[in-house]
């Protein structure tokens, strides 16, 4: 994996767009650097892979009874362990990526000062970036992977474009990790995060994850619209039904922008931070 792997489409332009100096090339040594640390921990690295498993279960199987069925993409009519099951990948991928970009982040940031040790190699600011998106990405796609072979094993995958579930994961993973890590950089204390939450429930509650969006009034709509856990949720629905039209390539396209603003902000932010 070399770090040019690790930038969303379009790379170039947007490491010209990073502070100046700040980029060696190298931020695949944080994504080795994180691999080694939690070798001692991997239990608790993929322990966030069960909690979608658990709602699949309970929510899927056990209410999915009671709900009986709800139209999909195009309207056909599906189950609803089917109906929730992509977004509970989409919440895989985000889950596993925010968590890491989040309170990791912040304590390496802030208390054990590890980017200041880092900046004394010839790693910038840009890598450090680069190599913590990176690896939020990992443990996004992971949570991805494990839910994917879940849904697989209940039949829940009926189409071949199912198999563009997975790199649509990394996409969303890739996003919501840009976006946390530049999130983090703003945080002053552990309370902080308690915003993080805020904005992460709201949406993994009512984003279309367990109910389709015509249950709301139109005004409500628009704003669930916007909530990009939404997008992620519509892609993935769209690709495990093989429900595919041109709308899915407006989802990703909004994961790559919001990719490449995270990114941005979060290289820009450290640069202030580690160098002031």
């Amino acid at each position: 994996m070399t770090a040019d792997s690790l930038a969303p489409v379009g790379s170039a332009p947007l490491l010209r767009i990073l502070p100046a100096g700040g980029y060696a090339g190298r931020s695949r040594v944080l994504v080795v650097r994180s691999a080694l640390a939690y070798r001692r921990a991997w239990l608790a690295f993929v322990s966030g892979a069960f909690e979608p498993v658990f709602y699949l279960l309970a929510l899927g199987q056990g209410l999915g009874a009671l709900v009986g069925a709800l139209p999909g993409p195009d309207g056909t009519l599906i189950s609803y362990a089917a109906f929730i099951a992509p977004g509970l990948l989409a919440a895989s991928a985000m889950n596993g990526a925010v968590f890491d970009s989040t309170y990791n982040v912040f304590f390496k940031l802030r208390y054990a000062k590890l980017y200041d040790a880092i900046l004394a190699t010839p790693l910038g600011p840009v890598d450090i970036a680069l190599g913590e998106i990176g690896w939020s990405l990992l443990r996004g796609g992971l949570y991805a992977v494990g839910f994917l072979a879940v849904m697989a094993g209940f039949g829940l995958l009926t189409s071949p474009w199912a198999l563009l579930a997975l790199p649509a994961a990394l996409l969303v993973a890739f996003a919501f990790a840009a976006a946390g890590m530049a999130a983090s950089s703003y945080m002053r204390s552990w309370q902080d995060f308690d915003l993080i939450q805020l904005v992460i429930m709201p949406m993994f509650l009512f984003t279309t994850t367990f109910f389709p969006l015509s249950v709301y009034p139109r005004g409500l709509q628009l704003v669930v619209e916007c909530l990009p856990l939404f997008h992620a949720v519509e892609l993935m629905r769209g690709l495990t039904t093989g429900i595919v039209g041109p709308g899915l390539l407006g989802h990703a396209a909004y994961f790559v922008v919001m990719a490449s603003l995270g990114a941005v902000v979060a290289a820009r932010r450290l640069n202030t931070l580690l160098l002031r």
